[in-house]
């Protein structure tokens, strides 16, 4: 048998305020409020239908997986309780996994270990708070891993690891088989197969691909011309994809609801979660860097690719120390505005990637500034703001203190 593993990252940031002027100001609820509102009625609530429709089509055999970032979690909390329960419903099928990630969407595996564990344990606490789950598998923020993430994550009681099945990192392997990071000893690590994932979130409306339209029927049968001996094929994407990256006039939902009927009617096929992928790790895989699923490169670049990038970053950890310490000192909101600030999406719109056409479409469809410079000068007014506040509250404490 092999296995089909859909794996859908569900996330929204809280974009900042242009002009704000005080931390109470960081953030635009009026703009994240509409953006949240407008996916859930374009992505989330139509497409969790389709899922749940499926689900109970098969009598339980279409499974699939979702990582909801805890950002994403708390915009439903306060502006669209319904796509909550419509998360509920599908859990309750038993044919569903909640995944765990940062609750921030952050890069702090890559800097601070410190506070990955502690936004990983809040996720942890606001899945089994909303949802009554437990997780055991983990994606790290854009699928980004090297050998010291996998072992924090490993260290953290995890049992699976999802990666991107990149060229670069797999040299002569393939992606559809279980792999043991180099450096752990327990954790299995499943990779994206990059291909057939970026058919649908990325070509599928694109009326210049040879493949256009692609159907269900078509790519059920290329998935059957992966070697029958291999375990699972990965299939993780944005589940963003669905109604609001894909608009609904482009077929995309009515794909998806199709999709689980002719793949399952290849009896070489079933799905599964993560979690139930019980195939051991065929081999020890070394990371000679850390690898993500953006980009090109497939590397950490989308975030500090340029000397904006690093100094916005560089910025905003610059005063983990200080943001820790003022919720000891009873100024708890602070720290929750400064981990706002950790998400990945504020260096993401300072990338100045437009050589390359595809990657640079892609980092403007998602950033809300005409520029990235537009994007650096906001980040660093928010990052300054706070900045100031953490040292009205601990003057004697240099702001530029190590994590």
């Amino acid at each position: 048998m092999t296995d089909v593993v859909f794996y859908f990252q569900v996330h929204q940031p809280f974009r900042l305020q242009r002009g704000a002027t005080s931390v109470e100001t960081l953030f635009d609820d009026a703009l994240n409020k509409f953006v949240l509102e407008r996916v859930a009625e374009r992505c989330y609530l139509p497409t969790n239908q389709v899922l749940l429709d499926a689900i109970e089509a098969t009598g339980g055999r279409f499974r699939c997986s979702f990582s909801v970032s805890g950002v994403a979690l708390e915009q439903m909390e306060l502006w669209a309780p319904e796509v909550l329960d419509s998360f509920r419903a599908l859990l309750a099928t038993g044919s569903v996994e909640m995944l765990c990630e940062t609750s921030q969407h952050s890069l702090a595996a890559l800097v601070d270990e410190v506070e990955f564990a502690a936004q990983v344990e809040k996720q942890r606490a606001t899945l089994k708070r909303l949802f009554d789950v437990t997780p055991t598998s983990f994606r790290n923020t854009e699928l980004i891993v090297d050998e010291p993430i996998a072992r924090q994550v490993e260290a953290l009681g995890f049992q699976k690891l999802m990666g991107e099945g990149a060229d670069q990192l797999l040299d002569w392997r393939v992606p559809y088989v279980p792999y043991r990071v180099r450096g752990t000893s327990r954790l299995s690590l499943l990779l994206r197969a990059y291909s057939y994932s970026d058919d649908i979130a990325f070509r599928f409306s694109n009326r210049a691909w040879p493949a256009y339209p692609l159907m269900a029927d078509t790519f059920a049968e290329w998935l059957d011309r992966v070697p029958h001996e291999a375990p699972f094929i990965g299939l993780f994407m944005d589940y963003e994809t669905f109604g609001e990256h894909q608009p609904k006039d482009t077929g995309i939902l009515d794909f998806l609801g199709a999709l689980p009927e002719f793949v399952l009617a290849k009896p070489r096929f079933r799905f599964r979660t993560p979690a139930e992928i019980d195939t051991e790790p065929v081999g020890e895989l070394a990371y000679p860097r850390t690898f993500s699923w953006a980009d090109a490169e497939r590397d950490v670049s989308a975030w500090l690719g340029n000397p904006m990038q690093r100094a916005a970053f560089d910025a905003i950890w610059s005063i983990a120390g200080k943001a820790r310490a003022a919720a000891d000192a009873g100024a708890p909101e602070l720290l929750e505005a400064w981990r706002k600030l950790t998400t990945s999406d504020h260096t993401y719109y300072i990338s100045t990637k437009f050589a390359a056409a595809s990657d640079g479409d892609v980092h403007e469809y998602f950033s809300p500034y005409d520029s990235p410079h537009a994007a650096y000068l906001v980040a660093m007014n928010a990052i300054g703001i706070l900045e100031r506040r953490l040292r009205e509250l601990a003057p004697s404490t240099s702001s530029h203190s190590a994590p």
